[in-house]
């Protein structure tokens, strides 16, 4: 099965034009979250991985269960993530398992660790500062994957979303280090930053080119805070919430979402711009684009 039309390149292959669609809504329901996925005319084939932010214990702004369930099941879908490289409550398969429970997940869909069991090598050849990545093991059990990312800040990627999400996300948990060393994973903490940004671009580059036309996006701009799900004291929410996008495209949705912050007059949206703009993390996804991975001209469809 395939989703773009007979003789239509994939996105991030040669050949591939035109500006990418990206659906936008102010709605952030649960019911939204079914319509977004249901604009982009795509029905996933077969087992189908949903990859979700379970949620670090202690943080108050990750996204729940109950906003994502409807379109976990619209998908018949099965939750992933993966584990940490670093200390807390997400760094071993039993504490991730036990934490997904604590935060609901386990309620509303089959949960799988994805390196439960190891890992896999991805091959990167495109890649401009790393050529492989490593994933959970247990990915290669899935046909296709919806993306369900929290659009926020991030104290080392200066944001959170789509290409975050499908990279660092769905790491191993040596993938995590070796892709924050930028190859190294000595160097976790103290790799050259444009370096480990455009790592994470890479890796987000083996992830579409393994699942092709069968992966699709949708970020909720909901608890901005500058802060990750991943950070277990948090900050509140620096500005309002904006809404839900969706689309085919992960490097044009997390460029849209970059351009409703700035286009924003919260009055909080400045304190977001100095997280994102003091970790240049606009860089991510000009990498991205520039290997191929999406494409930074978008048009916006309200729905």
């Amino acid at each position: 099965m395939t989703l773009f039309p007979a003789g239509v390149p994939e996105k991030g292959k040669v050949g591939y034009m035109g500006k990418a669609k990206v659906y936008f809504t102010k709605e952030i329901t649960p019911q939204a979250m079914v319509r977004m996925y249901e604009a982009m005319g795509v029905e996933l084939p077969g087992k189908v991985a949903v990859k979700v932010h379970s949620g670090e214990v202690g943080n108050q702004n990750f996204l729940r269960p109950d906003l994502m369930k409807p379109v976990i099941d619209r998908v018949r879908g099965t939750i992933v993530e993966c584990n940490t490289a670093y200390e807390g409550k997400r760094n071993t398969t039993q504490a991730h398992r036990e934490t997904m429970k604590l935060h609901g997940w386990a309620d509303i869909a089959e949960v799988d660790i994805l390196d439960a069991d190891g890992e896999i090598e991805l091959s990167i050849p495109e890649g401009q500062k790393i050529q492989k990545n490593y994933v959970g093991r247990n990915i290669t059990q899935y046909e296709s994957m919806l993306v369900l990312s929290h659009f926020k800040g991030h104290p080392m990627g200066g944001f959170g979303g789509a290409l975050k999400n499908i990279s660092i996300g769905l790491a191993s948990s040596h993938g995590k280090a070796y892709i924050h060393g930028v190859g190294d994973v000595d160097k976790f903490w103290d790799s050259d930053h444009d370096s480990f940004l455009e790592a994470m671009a890479d890796a987000s580059k083996s992830i579409t080119e393994m699942f092709g036309d069968r992966i699709v996006y949708i970020n909720v701009m909901k608890n901005m805070s500058v802060d990750c799900d991943c950070c277990a004291v948090a900050e509140d929410p620096a500005m309002g919430d904006i809404g839900i996008l969706a689309s085919l495209d992960p490097v044009a949705l997390d460029q849209a979402c970059l351009d409703l912050v700035y286009a924003s007059k919260d009055p909080g949206r400045d304190h977001l711009l100095e997280r994102i703009e003091s970790r240049n993390g606009v860089h991510t996804v000009e990498a991205a684009a520039k290997i191929g991975v999406g494409s930074r001209e978008y048009e916006l469809i309200d729905c």
